[in-house]
């Protein structure tokens, strides 16, 4: 399965913090807002990753993320020139992604939840395309999906004025080795944008597509605005001060699935200044956690 990271976009909501730096680029507490998505990723198994940006940011991720070799993974970029809607992801990458599995995840979403890596892994080998419902108070802010009493997909309709029901689609969907075609037959809506619910929608018309409710207890936080990006850093604040353990530490996630080994991960602490993010990794290394 390929993975495909979306970190394009101008970051309007967020200015003027994003005037000079793409929005995935910004601190949630300890790490980049890029960490989270890319550990969602990683936790699920995926070992080949695109990253779709802007050519202005592109030195920049590069420079954080590298190849992905370090992490025993691999990291490459794909350039879109302006915002054309989530579909379009599939186009930009298709040289890529041709004859594979796909998991796209939005670089503004974080996940975080006990037990999620091996529930995301678990679609590894999907057959139609699945995406996840997750109970809101605000609807109207966001993709909304209505089940029937069986959990199966009936509608999927993009910022409703009127809510269908209170279960948003997060940023995080799997697709078969058929998304291609799908993505072909995509059209741009009035917005000119290539829309990801079309595509949900082509897949649920065809009855393939398949919709999982996230556990109770799973937290998902979009930082699209000031405020959430700042409840954000808050929650992982609170998480990582109360068990001693870092949420979305991508050199962890690595050593954990054995991409790299005790060696490279110290190896990859020693070349840090002294941070509180280097002693951690260094407490991983001498077996203290």
């Amino acid at each position: 399965m390929h993975g495909i990271l979306l970190a394009g976009g101008l970051g309007t909501r967020l200015q003027p913090l994003t005037r000079v730096i793409n929005k995935h680029l910004l601190p949630v507490f300890d790490k980049p807002l890029i960490y989270y998505a890319l550990s969602t990723l990683m936790l699920s198994g995926i070992n080949e990753i695109t990253v779709i940006c802007r050519k202005e940011d592109l030195t920049e991720f590069k420079s954080l993320l590298g190849d992905g070799s370090h992490l025993g993974i691999s990291i490459d970029f794909v350039i879109q020139p302006q915002p054309g809607g989530i579909g379009e992801s599939f186009l930009l990458t298709e040289k890529k992604i041709s004859g594979k599995k796909v998991a796209l995840i939005l670089g503004d979403n974080i996940f975080h939840g006990a037990g999620m890596g091996g529930e995301l892994a678990e679609h590894a080998n999907i057959v139609g395309a699945h995406a996840f419902a997750y109970q809101v108070a605000t609807p109207s802010e966001f993709g909304v999906v209505q089940l029937d009493v069986d959990g199966r997909p009936l509608r999927i309709i993009e910022k409703p004025q009127v809510a269908i029901s209170d279960l948003a689609v997060p940023g995080l969907y799997f697709f078969d080795e058929r998304i291609l075609d799908f993505a072909h037959r995509n059209i741009r809506s009035t917005r000119g944008e290539l829309e990801i619910t079309t595509i949900l929608e082509m897949y649920m018309n065809e009855g393939l597509l398949s919709i999982s409710k996230m556990r109770r207890g799973t937290a998902w936080l979009d930082t699209g605005t000031i405020e959430n990006l700042y409840n954000a850093a808050t929650y992982v604040r609170v998480i990582e001060e109360r068990q001693g353990l870092k949420i979305a530490c991508i050199e962890e996630i690595a050593w954990r699935k054995n991409w790299i080994t005790t060696h490279d991960l110290a190896l990859l602490a020693s070349a840090m200044p002294e941070t509180s993010y280097k002693s951690y990794l260094m407490r991983l290394v001498e077996g203290v956690i």
